[in-house]
């Protein structure tokens, strides 16, 4: 594949990065005031949708009330990227919290009890 077929790809990294500024300063919003880290971005290589997977610390409440405030500032977001990345149209942002963190926790937590349980 070609330079220019990876371009979806560069533009990916590119958002994590400047979406990641923009949550350690820039959006105001209340409803972001836990600790929000950008996990991972995936963009269509048409480049019009672009999955933001974030990691929020703290309760089932609190994560829910971020991707409500961050599902409220995605239209900034998108005029924010266009302007920054010098595209000619924006992609439509979408944020999905990645749960694969504690997902890893809990397997890890699983294989600590069979060892413990293994053992004379």
């Amino acid at each position: 594949m070609t330079v220019a077929g990876h371009r979806h790809e560069r533009i990916a990294e590119e958002i994590r990065h400047e979406v990641g500024a923009m949550l350690a300063g820039e959006l105001k919003d209340p409803r972001l005031a836990g600790f929000v880290t950008v996990t991972q971005v995936r963009v269509t290589p048409d480049l019009k949708q672009a999955r933001i997977f974030v990691s929020v610390l703290g309760t089932e409440a609190e994560q829910a009330s971020t991707l409500t405030g961050l599902a409220a500032a995605a239209g900034y977001v998108r005029h924010e990227l266009t302007e920054r990345l010098q595209l000619r149209r924006g992609p439509e942002v979408q944020f999905v919290l990645d749960r694969s963190e504690e997902y890893g926790r809990r397997i890890e937590e699983l294989l600590r009890q069979t060892k413990k349980s293994d053992q004379p």
